[in-house]
C-alpha cells in the first residue's frame, strides 16, 4: 500500500522506448515467447538518410534478424540531435522526446532468420541531423552478431520446455491464504524499524504460519540501499537481511513473494521524464535479485513492482507502454538468469494494481505477448472508496459497496482466471485502517470481510491480507481484533451468517419495545440466540419469520438490566456454519454537546455520548453549500476531519478540517449517530481561533 491512491488523469498519447545507457531493454508487444530463453538473437540495422532539406529529412531503415525467427518486433533508438519523426510508413512509430519506437504493422510482423524488414519515415531537424548510434530489436542491442536474448545466464541455462500451464494455477491455489509483512522491509528509512515496527524475527513468521497462512508477501523498498549509477549495487548488508527473512519464511514452508515496493512512487514514477535512468536502476535491481535468488526454492515468487504509477505522463496510452516495458524487462531478466528462475512464478501488476477494465485489458495484452505459463496477475482491493474510508455517507457495506467488490473480482476472473491465468489479490483491507481500524463500524467491517473472502474463493482468487502491524502484534503475536480475524479465517473455507446490524439501541427515555433485525443467512440456517452460555428461548425471547429476527420487549427489558448507558448485553446469533454474529444491546439517550473555544490546531466539542456511537458528520455553510475538505460531499471523512473519543467525552475536529473552512463563515455540523439520532452544532473559524456553539 502506498497511501497515494486517487483519481488517475485519463488522456491519450502514445510513447516509445529508450535505448542508450540501459544495459537491457525489452519493450512493447510481440516479444519472443517465454520458454525460449536460450533462443539465438541478434540483429543488424541499416539506417540511411535518403534525402534532406532545411528542417526536414527522409530516412530508410532496414532491420535484419540474425537470430531465431520473430513474430512481432519493435525497434528502439534515441535521436542524438533532437530530431523528430513526423510521418512513417511500413511501421507504427511513436516517440517520447528523443526516444523512438518503431513497431511492426500487421503484414510485416514476421521476420525469418537472416531476413530483412524495411520501413521509412519523414522527420524534422534543427542544427544537426546526426544518425543514431545504437538500436535495439525487441530489447536486444543490434551489434551485427548473435547471442542470447539478454545478458547471458550466470550458470545453468533454463530448460527449453516450460512446465504445464496448470502448475501455476495449482501453486497459486496452494498460496491461499496469504499475509503481508507490511511497514517493515518496505519502510523508506534507514532500516526496517524506521516506520515503527520492530525487527522481523523468526518467531513472528512462525506465529504467522501457526495462524493458518500459506503464503507471505514481503514488500521491500530498495531506494535507500542502492549505490550510484551505473551499477546501482544493493547494499550487501541489506540484501543479506532480505535473504535472511526470505530464508526463514521458506523454512517455515511458506510461499514467499518479494517485490520492488515503495520505489514505485519514489523514483519509478519518474519514468515519463527519466526513462533511461529509471530503467537502468530497475533493471539493475532485478538483475541482482535474480542472481541472488536463482537457486532458491520454487516457492519463492517475484513480483515486478508494487502499485506502479507514473507522474506527469500523458495518459493511459503512455502509462500502458511504460508498465509493459517494466513488466517485460523484469520477465526477461529473471528468465535469462537461469537456475530456478527459468520457471519461477512471476507476478505482474496492472497500473495502480487497479481492477478497472482498461487496466486489466492492458495487462492481459502483456500476458498474451509473453505467453509464459508461469505468470500470475495481481491487483489490490481496498473496497468501495466511500465505504473504505467512511466518507460521503458510506457508513454501510450496502448493495453499492458489494457490487463494487463483485464487479472488481468478476473483471479479473473473466480476464485471467477463466483463461487459466492465476490471480493474486496482493493486498486487501480497508483504507480507513491506515488511520484507525475503528473508522468503519465493527459489524459493517465484518460483513465486508466475510463477503470478500467468500467471493474471492468463488472466483479462485488467492488473497493476501495487508497488515502493517495494525492487525497481528509483531512481538505479542496477538490479534488486535480477534473478532475480525475469526471472520476472515472462517471466510477462507465457508460462509457465515450476518445481519443488518450488530447494534440494538433502546432509548432510556422511552419504554422498551420489540426490535427487528434482518438476517443475512448467506446459505446458512439460523440455529438460535445465546447470551454467554445460556440459550435464549424462541417464542419468548425472540421470534424468527423468514429472515426477520425479532427480539421481544420482555427479553430486551431483562437484558437491559438497570439500563445504564452503553452495552447492557451481548448476544450471539448462531448459524449452521461459520462464526456467530455478535449483537450488542445498548441503552442510550440523545447525545448532548457543549459550547467550546479552541484553535484550528486543537478543537474539541464536549460531548455526552450517553451510550450512543458516532457514525459520520456533515458540514455545511449557511447557504447550504458544503464546507471542509472534499466539498463535493457534505459528509466528511471519518478520523481525517473528525473523530470521537469516548474515553474523554469529546469529538475532535482536526486541523485538516479547518484548513479548508472559510474564515468567519459559520459552519453547521450535523453529527449522525448509529442510534439514528442527529445533533447539530455550529463552528466559526476566525483566523486560527475557533468557537463552537450548540444549536
Amino acid at each position: 500500500m502506498t497511501g497515494m491512491r486517487g483519481t488517475v488523469r485519463r488522456t491519450r498519447w502514445r510513447i516509445g522506448v529508450v535505448t542508450g545507457a540501459v544495459a537491457l531493454l525489452v519493450a512493447g508487444l510481440g516479444m519472443t515467447t517465454a520458454g525460449s530463453a536460450q533462443a539465438a538473437s541478434g540483429c543488424r540495422v541499416a539506417y540511411q538518410v535518403s534525402s534532406q532539406w532545411q528542417g526536414g529529412f527522409s530516412a530508410n531503415v532496414g532491420v535484419t534478424n540474425l537470430g531465431d525467427p520473430l513474430n512481432g518486433w519493435q525497434l528502439t533508438w534515441t535521436f542524438p540531435s533532437g530530431q523528430r519523426v513526423t510521418q512513417a510508413w511500413n511501421a507504427t512509430v511513436t516517440s517520447a522526446g528523443d526516444d523512438v519506437t518503431a513497431a511492426n504493422v500487421g503484414y510485416n510482423a514476421a521476420i525469418a532468420t537472416n531476413a530483412t524488414v524495411s520501413f521509412g519515415f519523414n522527420g524534422s531537424w534543427s542544427g544537426a541531423n546526426t544518425n543514431p548510434t545504437s538500436f535495439a530489436l525487441n530489447g536486444v542491442a543490434c551489434t551485427g552478431s548473435t547471442g542470447p536474448t539478454t545478458a547471458p545466464p550466470t550458470s545453468t541455462p533454463p530448460p527449453t520446455t516450460p512446465p504445464p500451464a496448470g502448475d501455476a494455477m495449482a501453486a497459486v491455489a496452494a498460496m491461499q491464504p496469504g499475509w503481508n509483512l507490511g511497514n517493515s522491509l518496505d519502510a523508506t528509512g534507514a532500516d526496517e524499524t524506521s516506520w515503527g515496527n520492530p525487527r522481523i524475527t523468526e518467531a513472528l513468521l512462525d506465529n504467522v504460519k501457526a495462524q493458518g497462512f500459506k503464503s507471505i508477501r514481503i514488500p521491500v523498498t530498495w531506494s535507500a540501499h542502492l549505490g550510484g549509477a551505473p551499477g546501482y549495487t544493493i547494499e550487501a548488508a541489506y540484501l543479506n537481511r532480505v535473504k535472511e527473512v526470505v530464508g526463514w519464511a521458506l523454512a517455515d514452508g511458506f510461499y514467499v513473494m518479494v517485490n520492488i515496493h515503495h520505489d514505485s512512487w519514489q523514483w519509478i514514477a519518474n519514468m515519463p521524464t527519466d526513462r533511461s535512468g529509471v530503467l537502468a536502476r530497475y533493471n539493475a535491481i532485478w538483475t541482482q535479485l535474480a542472481s541472488s535468488f536463482r537457486s532458491s526454492s520454487p516457492k519463492l515468487v517475484f513480483e515486478s513492482v508494487n502499485e506502479p504509477q507514473f507522474t506527469g505522463s500523458s495518459g493511459d496510452a503512455q502509462n500502458a507502454t511504460l508498465l509493459n516495458e517494466l513488466n517485460t524487462s523484469f520477465h526477461t531478466i529473471v528468465r535469462q538468469s537461469g537456475g530456478n528462475n527459468a520457471t519461477r512464478l512471476l507476478v505482474l501488476p496492472t497500473l495502480h494494481t487497479s481492477s478497472d477494465q482498461p487496466r486489466v485489458d492492458e495487462l492481459l495484452t502483456t500476458f498474451n505477448a509473453l505467453r509464459d505459463p508461469n505468470l500470475i496477475a495481481t491487483v489490490h482491493y481496498y473496497g468501495y472508496w466511500p465505504f473504505s474510508v467512511n466518507i460521503a455517507g458510506g457508513t454501510h457495506f450496502d448493495a453499492t459497496a458489494q457490487k463494487d467488490l463483485t464487479d472488481s473480482f468478476d473483471r479479473v476472473y473473466n480476464a485471467f482466471v477463466a483463461k487459466g491465468i492465476p490471480v493474486i489479490l496482493g493486498e486487501y483491507g480497508l483504507l480507513g485502517f491506515d488511520r484507525n481500524t475503528g473508522t468503519i463500524e465493527q459489524g459493517e467491517k465484518l460483513k465486508f470481510f466475510e463477503y470478500l473472502g467468500h467471493y474471492a474463493r468463488t472466483k479462485k482468487i488467492t488473497t493476501m491480507l495487508w497488515d502493517n502491524g495494525q492487525h497481528l502484534g509483531r512481538t505479542t503475536f496477538q490479534w488486535s481484533d480477534p473478532e475480525l480475524i475469526a471472520q476472515i479465517r472462517s471466510s477462507w473455507t465457508t460462509r457465515s451468517g450476518t445481519a443488518s446490524t450488530d447494534l440494538v439501541f433502546n432509548a432510556k427515555a422511552n419504554p422498551i419495545t420489540a426490535k427487528a433485525i434482518t438476517l443475512n443467512l448467506n446459505g446458512t440456517s439460523f440455529l438460535g440466540l445465546r447470551q454467554g452460555n445460556t440459550d435464549l428461548v424462541q417464542g419468548t425471547d425472540y421470534t424468527v419469520s423468514g429472515n426477520q429476527l425479532t427480539l421481544t420487549a420482555s427479553a430486551l427489558t431483562r437484558l437491559s438490566g438497570n439500563r445504564a448507558y452503553g452495552v447492557n448485553a451481548v448476544l450471539s446469533a448462531r448459524f449452521s456454519q461459520g462464526v456467530p454474529w455478535r449483537i450488542n444491546v445498548l441503552t442510550y439517550d440523545r447525545p448532548i454537546l457543549g459550547n467550546a473555544t479552541g484553535t484550528t490546531a486543537s478543537f474539541a466539542v464536549p460531548t455526552q455520548f450517553r451510550g450512543d456511537q458516532l457514525a459520520t458528520m456533515e458540514a455545511k455553510y449557511a447557504d447550504g453549500s458544503n464546507a471542509g475538505p472534499q466539498n463535493w460531499t457534505s459528509f466528511k471523512e471519518f478520523d481525517r476531519t473528525f473523530a470521537p473519543n469516548y474515553g474523554t467525552n469529546v469529538i475532535t475536529l482536526t486541523s485538516d478540517f479547518f484548513a479548508e473552512v472559510n474564515d468567519n463563515a459559520p459552519v453547521t455540523l450535523t453529527f449522525h449517530f448509529w442510534s439514528g439520532e442527529k445533533v447539530t452544532y455550529k463552528v466559526t473559524r476566525s483566523g486560527s481561533a475557533v468557537t463552537g456553539t450548540v444549536g
